[in-house]
């Protein structure tokens, strides 16, 4: 399911416009986006949370040369399935 594929679905399920369900969908993604990457932690119950996780620095190597490389260290935005989320998955 894309994004076009979600606003039409939530507009038919919530029974607004088109329009009125990008805006909302396209407000809330940007909300969580914001919030992960000043640090916050954004949980919605039973569907998952969003964070920030760091990730250390490591070694690895370049797939080209085979030389030894240090990967510095980065935060990367992360998301853990909810309980509910996980067991809709499971008995599909």
């Amino acid at each position: 399911m894309n994004k076009g594929e979600l606003v039409d679905k939530v507009a038919e399920k919530a029974s607004v416009t088109k329009k009125e369900a990008d805006a909302v969908i396209t407000a809330t993604i940007e909300s969580i986006m914001e919030a992960v990457a000043d640090g916050q932690k954004v949980t919605l119950v039973g569907f998952g949370s969003f964070e920030p996780r760091e990730r250390k620095e490591r070694e690895g190597r370049n797939p080209k040369t085979g030389d030894t490389m240090v990967i510095p260290a980065t935060k990367v935005p992360a998301f853990s399935a909810g309980k509910l989320f996980k067991e809709k998955v499971a008995t599909k």
